[in-house]
């Protein structure tokens, strides 16, 4: 499935309604957390291709079918520039520059390549079927959770960190005793 698009920013509203569409023929619906963040994710991407190329692109969504309910939902915006996406570090007031740390939150996988003169931006979202018997709120490794957005919840080990250098412990001098007279009060 793919629509073209071109360099308009109203553009961007007529790819996330072309996303629930569908997200909805292929039976998740609007509601559900995997549709609320691949529209999510259609509108950081659709946007980011309108406003900083400034020219066509092409959105592709990838849903496998009912058979493979536990595949991967990929979304693939290609577009015709060059130029690479690079990731900003919005401020606390700016009102944009944060389209690609969503993705990166949102999504499972993402990554881009160079497509022909221009470049292929993808993400992919993990679907899984609900919560195994007996899993209270995903915690269990493996399941899912509302709280993930539909995606996996993985238990993740403790973050390991790198032991700090050893330095060698300084020389502790006594301080020299004052040698000269006593200060008086004047």
């Amino acid at each position: 499935m793919q629509l073209e698009i071109r360099p308009d920013p109203t553009e961007v509203g007529r790819a996330r309604r072309w996303a629930r569409s569908r997200l909805a023929g292929c039976g998740i619906g609007d509601d559900e957390p995997l549709a609320e963040t691949l529209v999510l994710l259609v509108s950081e991407l659709v946007t980011n291709a309108v406003v900083h190329t400034g020219r066509p692109a092409v959105v592709r969504l990838s849903v496998p079918g009912a058979v493979d309910a536990t595949a991967a939902v990929r979304l693939e915006v290609v577009d015709t520039s060059d130029r690479a996406p690079v990731p900003r570090c919005a401020g606390d007031d700016a009102t944009g520059g944060r389209g690609l740390a969503l993705v990166d939150c949102l999504a499972d996988r993402w990554g881009w390549s160079v497509e022909g003169g221009g470049k292929r931006i993808w993400c992919e979202l993990d679907r899984c079927e609900g919560p195994a018997e007996g899993a209270v709120g995903g915690e269990n490794r493996g399941e899912c959770a509302a709280l993930t957005g539909g995606r996996q919840a993985v238990a993740h080990p403790e973050p390991v960190y790198p032991k700090p250098p050893v330095y060698p412990k300084p020389t502790v001098r006594p301080e020299p005793a004052y040698e000269g007279r006593a200060f008086e009060a004047v």
